[in-house]
């Protein structure tokens, strides 16, 4: 699968874009365990042409982790032509537009998937950075506002005629927020459609090998994307890569995934400091699907996110290596 120039290879799995997680250190890691690109966290127009420092961070990249996306959002065309300008220079290889994002302070104010209820809007905005920028320009989406207006069949025509390069689109609409289960059909329709001539990535539910398979060849779809399933869980990109190319994956031992969680604190300290550093990595910890399964383990994860120092991180990992594994 090609966007533009940029090869992802056959049947490419991405890391899709998420705040508070795809920081540079969780890109890199999720690379070398195999995602076939990765996104950054998302990047409001508004503070990037403001230049506010936490913003302009974002936009931090490295050789190591190409092909590397940068996603912008916003709900003012003239901002988001500035800001994808600025967003070139830091040099990624493609540009992604964020109108799938469903949270309140995003979409309530009319970015994100708000945009799905302007879509003279939508167009204009894609249509303007595009013309602004020689990067690819793709665009992440959702099926739609609400059940009522599930629109993607009819919209991903009109994205793709902006000059968009690809299309992902999350398997639910903005009102579902990121709950219920995912829906694929729409995804599979709308990469049947004859009219698409790019590539159609589709997002949503996506944990395992076997679901990952199971999208490519039920649905058709060029690319798929693991948001969540990712969190905590790198590896899963080795495993699904595996499974792709062989019908079968070797999962990382349990101590190597533990070597992995560590360095994520590791590098999350050093790319911050020790307080937030761990504060930012704590939803990894949350989510990692390492510690399920461990009996009467509610207390020692009750002290795991409330840790506050490196060393006390670390040595309630020993333990729990020590005890359980």
């Amino acid at each position: 699968m090609k966007i533009e120039n940029v090869d992802l290879g056959s049947r490419p799995v991405s890391l899709a874009p998420m705040e508070d997680v795809t920081d540079p250190s969780f890109r890199l890691i999720c690379r070398e365990m195999g995602a076939a690109s990765v996104y950054t966290e998302f990047v409001s127009a508004e503070a990037l042409i403001r230049d506010i420092k936490s913003t302009t961070r974002k936009l931090a990249i490295n050789d190591a982790e190409r092909p590397v996306a940068i996603q912008i959002y916003g709900r003012d065309p003239e901002a988001m032509v500035e800001a994808a300008k600025i967003v070139e220079q830091a040099g990624p290889d493609i540009l992604d537009i964020n109108f799938g994002c469903p949270v309140k302070k995003v979409a309530g104010k009319g970015a994100g998937a708000g945009m799905l209820r302007d879509i003279p809007k939508m167009l204009d905005i894609t249509r303007s950075v595009v013309k602004a920028v020689s990067v690819p320009v793709t665009v992440k989406t959702r099926l739609g506002w609400d059940c009522e207006n599930k629109i993607i069949t009819d919209l991903g025509p009109l994205l793709q005629d902006c000059g968009i390069k690809a299309l992902t689109v999350h398997g639910r609409t903005r009102s579902q927020m990121y709950t219920g289960q995912a829906d694929w059909t729409l995804i599979g329709e709308l990469k049947a459609d004859p009219r698409m001539e790019i590539p159609v990535i589709g997002n949503g539910d996506i944990t395992t090998p076997e679901a990952a398979a199971a999208a490519f060849d039920n649905y058709g779809v060029d690319g798929i994307m693991i948001g969540r399933g990712a969190i905590g869980a790198p590896w899963i990109f080795k495993e699904v890569r595996e499974y792709i190319e062989t019908g079968e994956y070797h999962p990382l031992p349990e101590a190597a995934k533990f070597d992995i969680l560590r360095r994520q604190i590791r590098e999350s300290i050093d790319r911050i400091d020790e307080y937030r550093g761990i504060l930012h990595i704590r939803r990894h910890l949350a989510a990692t699907p390492l510690f399920k399964g461990i009996p009467n383990f509610r207390e020692t994860r009750i002290k795991l996110l409330r840790a506050d120092t490196e060393k006390d991180l670390f040595e309630l990992l020993d333990y729990i290596t020590e005890t359980f594994l």
